[in-house]
């Protein structure tokens, strides 16, 4: 059954005067040929321009002016979100060359205490509380936190306004002061060479890319630091770490497709970077060090990953390479830690993730799953090749992430902790299950889903179904207290593991990008449409959400199935596809080649592309309502993206249905940040879909809530 949105009889009233942005025809010229964008003059770099950031105000109070009836429900909800969060949080230790390394919440804060102790009984450190360091900055993000060898020098890079330029800055921490040097426009990775040298990766002041690695001597000038590599492919990206074991650093570099890592020893005399295995067009592996070999998770003549292990000094010798752990079908290898006696794999299983234990000495192996079918089970935080334990964590959609260790002398394991989540939540009175669902194709494609126990399965459910679907990023289906307001009203959630990710190995990420991007997409609406034709939801009341490269997805269904879907939330959405990929100047324009395609040079691309771009393919028809999100100072999707993508939407919609639009001004992609201070948005997104699809207001409550 399909809707009409501008005759449904649930369509919410028109109860805001939503700005009109004017039409200023701009040429767009390419290689294959030219467009005009209306709306292009909203596009200021700069963010300062008076007209721009009038409209951006004049669409944030149109979107108020819509909320306001709404507002004893969004506090509702924002108090359902804030129940869940303790007052009071403590993250679990986390061992590190000798050191736990803590952070915990202070009541109410939304930045955290970062401490550390060497031994149990021993005093504890502060060293940084992240609450006072932001103070009343809405955008803050702690991005590294590193201690020097000798313990004297605290690195602490720092994003306070949303656009992921760090500013590196020291704390001599005996002498209680701040050294005088500020290093900005960086990444957040730092790595201690010494007790005064540090490593830094240097972005490009256009592009905001990583593009060189600094050294820098704490107490000097920056303008005098060393350049130590500097990548001239901008399709690639850099990282930098310590390797676990300490003994190394690590630089990485990523394209899409193809993985280059460059080790240094801690200990060298000389600074320089040596390859271990030199890039090759579509090779991608980690390194693991071990003594005197590396451990290495390779995709060369796996798809799917295989662990190979060589010595570091004939790495690159494919004849040196001893397999360790074979490919298997529907296995995907994820990830890999070596420990002195053990090497532990991290597997996903057609969709599920679990770990595989390897003595590295006699090869025994032991598998790690989780207790429930519809679980995943993941490799936690092992910051130290040394530590004598394994840190895993296992969770669903409706069980909170239990956090687990095996003791590698006894074999015996036990929970450390389940993640704390307030307001008396009980995994019992949800139903979560993992089905298949069969593509227009033919394809299988897995889909979790997450109910109340006592929700009707009569087909009266409203659904709110999501997927990402880019990069190869597997969306796992674990617990995220923040849509319990939605199921606990009776909202059937969804997560759509549509080909464009991973989930399923290389194979299902390569059938969901470049020029076969469309079946990310079909997937989608595929799922949509079993979900309905099963019974288990409305299909005058499916919503949709998507952020990102979710949010293309959100801006194709919107053109492309309109009828099928009552309300869609949009956040920092991709949707100015084509006109993005044109641009080599915005960030993330080079590195994305390899998973859009390149319209500047290949005219199948630009054509393909330009089938599905959102804001190009907008029509004269009935759009659901819709809610989209955007940050101002947004630098991996631009702020102008959205608002012009919400003008263009309200030209083209036929009938009443919202379309809304609301900037953050003071964030970037991340949105607001802290414990709370997302919540904000989420209330307004749920209050959004609670009232464009008539569900009830207040939660359904279990037998046993009713009773007691």
């Amino acid at each position: 059954m399909k809707r009409n949105p501008a005759t449904d009889p649930l369509a919410p009233s028109q109860r805001y005067a939503p700005p009109q942005a004017s039409e200023r025809f701009e040429a767009l010229a390419s290689p294959f040929g030219e467009r005009t964008d209306p709306w292009y003059w909203l596009r200021n770099d700069e963010r300062n321009d008076p007209e721009v950031l009038a409209h951006l105000a004049a669409e944030n109070t149109a979107c108020a002016q819509w909320f306001e009836p709404l507002a004893p429900l969004v506090e509702r909800l924002k108090a359902e979100l804030a129940a869940r969060v303790p007052p009071e949080e403590t993250g679990l230790p986390v061992y590190d060359q000798g050191w736990w390394y803590q952070r915990r919440y202070a009541i109410g804060a939304e930045h955290p205490l970062h401490v550390r102790w060497r031994d149990p009984d021993g005093a504890e450190e502060i060293l940084l509380d992240a609450a006072a360091a932001a103070g009343d900055c809405k955008a803050y993000a702690l991005g590294a936190l590193e201690v020097s060898p000798d313990h004297r020098l605290l690195a602490i890079a720092e994003d306070r306004v949303g656009r992921r330029e760090y500013v590196l800055r020291l704390i001599d921490r005996v002498a209680g002061t701040e050294l005088p040097e500020r290093l900005s426009g960086i990444d957040p990775d730092i790595v201690f060479l010494d007790n005064s040298a540090l490593l830094y990766i240097a972005q490009d002041p256009v592009t905001l890319l990583g593009r060189r690695v600094m050294k820098h001597i704490a107490g000097t000038d920056a303008a005098t630091d060393q350049l130590i590599y500097e990548e001239t492919d901008d399709a690639y990206t850099l990282s930098i770490e310590r390797s676990r074991s300490g003994s190394h650093v690590f630089l990485h570099l990523d394209s899409t497709t193809t993985t280059e890592v460059r080790y240094l020893r801690t200990d060298a005399t000389e600074i320089g970077f040596k390859i271990a295995i030199p890039r090759q067009s579509g090779h991608e592996y980690e390194l693991e060090d071990a003594g005197e070999r590396f451990v290495v998770r390779t995709n060369e003549g796996a798809p799917d990953f295989r662990v190979i292990a060589a010595p570091i000094q004939t790495i690159a010798d494919r004849s040196t390479w001893q397999e360790i752990v074979s490919p298997q079908a529907g296995v995907v290898l994820t990830g890999i830690a070596t420990f002195k006696n053990y090497l532990a794999v991290g597997e996903r299983r057609y969709g599920i993730g679990r770990v595989r234990l390897i003595d590295r000495f006699d090869g025994s192996v032991r598998v790690l799953k989780a207790p429930d079918p519809a679980a995943t089970l993941w490799l936690d935080v092992n910051a130290d090749a040394g530590a004598p334990f394994l840190r895993y964590a296992w969770g669903s959609l409706a069980q909170p992430t239990s956090r687990e260790v095996l003791d590698f002398a006894t074999g015996h394991t036990r929970v450390l902790r389940f993640d704390p989540v307030d307001g008396g939540h009980r995994p019992d009175d949800y139903a979560i299950e993992r089905r298949w669902i069969t593509a227009r194709d033919g394809a299988r494609v897995p889909v979790s889903l997450l109910r109340r126990a006592g929700t009707p399965r009569d087909g009266s459910a409203p659904l709110l179904i999501t997927a990402y679907g880019a990069y190869g990023h597997a969306q796992p289906a674990v617990f995220d207290p923040t849509v319990l307001p939605l199921v606990d009203r009776g909202f059937v959630y969804a997560i759509a593991h549509v080909r464009g990710g991973d989930d399923l190995g290389r194979a299902w990420y390569d059938a969901g990008r470049l020029l076969e991007k469309h079946h990310t997409f079909e997937d989608f609406i595929d799922a949509t449409r079993a979900l309905v034709a099963s019974g288990d939801v409305d299909p005058r009341r499916c919503c949709a959400l998507g952020a990102s490269a979710g949010g293309l997805l959100i801006g194709v269904i919107a053109n492309d199935a309109a009828a099928e879907y009552r309300a869609l939330v949009a956040h920092v959405p991709f949707v100015d596809l084509l006109t993005s990929m044109l641009d080599e100047d915005l960030p993330l324009t080079t590195l994305e080649y390899e998973e859009w395609g390149d319209p500047s040079r290949s005219e199948t691309a630009y054509r393909y592309m330009e089938r599905y771009s959102p804001y190009d393919n907008l029509r004269p028809q009935p759009y659901p309502s819709l809610f989209a999100t955007s940050g101002l100072h947004d630098s991996q999707v631009q702020y102008w993206e959205s608002a012009k993508w919400v003008a263009k939407l309200r030209r083209c919609q036929i009938g009443a249905a919202p379309i809304l639009l609301r900037m953050n001004l003071d964030a970037g992609h991340g949105g607001a940040t802290g414990r709370y201070g997302g919540h904000e948005e989420i209330a307004l997104e749920q209050a959004f879909l609670i009232d464009t699809t008539a569900a009830p207001r207040e939660p359904l409550r279990s037998q046993r809530e009713t009773h007691s």
